[in-house]
């Protein structure tokens, strides 16, 4: 069935793309009503085009949407890729088309607000509606938030909203020692709001060369001279606070005086962009984007880094992205924007990759939040995807194991892992059924063709979903064992192999290409070897399983009076060889089939009668 509302439709505008030069230009899809609805670059307008209106089972949701409301589109041919991003930028400002990503640019400022309440407060504000002081205004909302998160630490303020007039039982804060609980009753008001002018001035003027450290310092020296202790430790508490405060700043600080980095996460068909703006060599702020309906990184930065950058006047020299392409059109442009060049790196190593690191993580954690998963999760599966080379971090994968004794009993398991944990209700179970003896080869040949004959089926609820990657047990030979069956039943699913060294631990990854080593990563290394241990123990569990009931069947069958038929009706009935030794003539006869003569006679076996 076509996807697409009108095949007919889609054909001409197929047809249509197919006339289009190889030269670079902008596209604008229009619906029925003529309203612009997506507009997009090239470097070679046919070759874009032409995919939007090839097979709808390559795009995602939003993009199968968008290209069934398209009824016609137009063409502005370019001398360069740089002309078409400028009229691309240009023309979406324009007409802010509905399926294009549009960013949206909070102008508004932030405060910190001290508050006009009579134990006064330090909270991040948006506004200045509200009674009471305010510092700023400040361009970045995080860096207002970070700014009071780690000034209440510093001075032990409260973050809740508690009557402190009235005495009641402190919280975790208290017990952590990040708040001095003044809700116990036992800190003066003007202790208090002495307390919250000391942090008012640390934000206003910092700790210029060190002066508030010296300050503090020689307070605390002062308060142990004079004996009181208790002021001496909370001053010695301010000042490790500080201390740590001041390390964690250098963490942050960037090399070079102006550079943003980016990286993104994906999962399924949302991604998160991570963006963090040093400036003057100093974190200034940190920015998350949600956005649906994408999978591949590539195509997501064509649209989202001249969006981003569309609207800010001061771009950075240096600018680290974790996607190597070449971008020299947006460089140009960005260099034309800035009077300064600047360009796009993607570092491999040393202090510039950590950043990038550290750009990823948060990326990768903002997009935990919304899946459910911890941010570790989420990383190793896009950490995952780029070692694979996939396009996006796979949500579901699927992983395979063979398992038998010299050829007898020969079973698979399959086992299922979902956003990075093992899901078991997905797991399945397969005897190998097409031939006797041993080959793992067929056999994973014959695993394959059944899963995947079961998903054009459809009755199975798991079986009808398809993993976004597939990790088999084996190497080069598995693998060109299963290829042609993916081939058969038309699926695109990537397959690799999980090679094993000579003390059966994970070795590295097989692929068409040859082994991908994985030890060098550790994330990676770890979540596969998990994979492979999983797929390994519910296989060869399977295989015991069934090596033991046929050990069974083949005792039983030799008790004289006991067939096929009854030694399978005993074992429906007992489960297990023990239950059986253990029943007495009288529960032995009331199993299915069985007689008083046959009863005994088991009886007499497992008894020596």
């Amino acid at each position: 069935m076509n996807i697409y509302a009108n095949a007919e439709k889609l054909a001409a505008l197929k047809n249509k793309a197919n006339h289009l030069p190889l030269t670079p230009g902008v596209y604008i899809m229009k619906d029925k009503s003529g309203k612009i609805i997506y507009i997009g670059k090239a470097k070679a307008l046919k070759n874009r085009v032409t995919q939007y209106f090839g097979s709808g089972n390559q795009h995602t949701e939003k993009v199968r949407r968008m290209v069934a409301q398209v009824d016609d589109f137009e063409t502005i041919l370019c001398d360069s890729e740089f002309e078409a991003l400028i009229l691309e930028n240009s023309l979406i400002k324009q007409n802010q088309p509905k399926y294009n990503i549009l960013l949206k640019d909070d102008k508004g400022y932030s405060y910190i607000h001290i508050t006009a309440d009579k134990w006064k407060r330090l909270a991040a504000a948006k506004s200045t509606e509200q009674e009471g002081d305010y510092i700023g205004p400040y361009n970045s909302f995080y860096i207002v938030r970070e700014t009071v998160d780690e000034t209440r630490k510093i001075f032990k303020l409260p973050d809740c909203t508690r009557d402190f007039d009235k005495i009641s039982k402190p919280c975790l804060n208290y017990h952590i020692g990040i708040c001095s609980a003044p809700c116990r009753g036992k800190m003066p008001l003007r202790e208090y709001l002495d307390t919250v002018d000391a942090a008012v001035d640390f934000i206003r003027h910092g700790d210029k060369n060190g002066a508030l450290l010296d300050d503090l310092r020689a307070k605390m020296e002062q308060a142990a001279e004079n004996l009181q202790f208790e002021t001496a430790a909370v001053l010695r508490d301010r000042i490790t606070a500080i201390e740590k405060i001041r390390q964690k700043q250098k963490v942050v600080r960037a090399p070079y005086k102006s550079e943003d980095v980016i990286a993104s996460a994906f999962i399924g068909e949302t991604a998160c962009v991570e963006v963090i703006l040093f400036r003057d060599y100093r974190l200034v702020d940190k920015l998350s984007f949600l956005i649906d309906g994408v999978t591949d990184r590539q195509l997501l930065y064509a649209e989202f880094l001249s969006r981003f950058y569309s609207d800010r006047a001061d771009p950075p020299s240096r600018i680290l992205i974790d996607e190597e392409e070449d971008r020299t059109a947006l460089e140009d442009w960005l260099t034309e924007k800035a009077g300064r060049k600047v360009v796009f790196l993607t570092p491999k190593q040393g202090e510039q990759k950590q950043l990038l690191d550290m750009c990823l993580k948060n990326a990768a954690e903002t997009l935990s939040a919304q899946a459910g998963r911890t941010g570790r999760e989420m990383s190793v599966l896009n950490e995952l995807a780029r070692l694979l080379g996939l396009k996006t971090a796979p949500r579901r994968i699927e992983s395979y194991d063979i398992s038998n004794t010299a050829g007898s009993e020969n079973v698979a398991g399959m086992v299922v892992f979902m956003d990075g944990r093992p899901y078991k209700p997905a797991y399945r179970r397969f005897q190998i059924k097409s031939f006797s003896g041993q080959d793992d080869y067929r056999s994973m040949a014959e695993v394959l063709d059944r899963r995947f004959t079961e998903y054009e089926k459809g009755e199975d609820a798991e079986f009808a979903k398809l993993p976004d990657l597939i990790l088999l047990d084996g190497g080069q030979g598995q693998l060109s064992a299963v290829l042609p069956v993916l081939k058969r039943h038309e699926i695109t699913v990537p397959v690799f192999g999980m090679v094993k060294d000579s003390k059966h631990r994970t070795r590295a990854i097989s692929s068409q290409g040859g082994d991908i080593a994985i030890k060098s990563n550790r994330a990676a290394f770890t979540f596969v070897t998990n994979i492979q241990d999983e797929v390994h123990r519910f296989a060869i569990g399977y295989h015991k399983n069934r090596r033991s009931k046929a050990m069974l069947n083949s005792e039983l069958l030799n008790i004289e009076g006991i067939g096929k038929a009854r030694a399978a009706a005993l074992m429906k009935a007992f489960k297990t060889v023990k239950a059986i030794r253990e029943a007495s003539v009288e529960e032995l006869t009331a199993a299915p089939g069985m007689t008083q003569s046959a009863a005994e006679s088991v009886y007499g076996y497992f008894h020596g009668l």
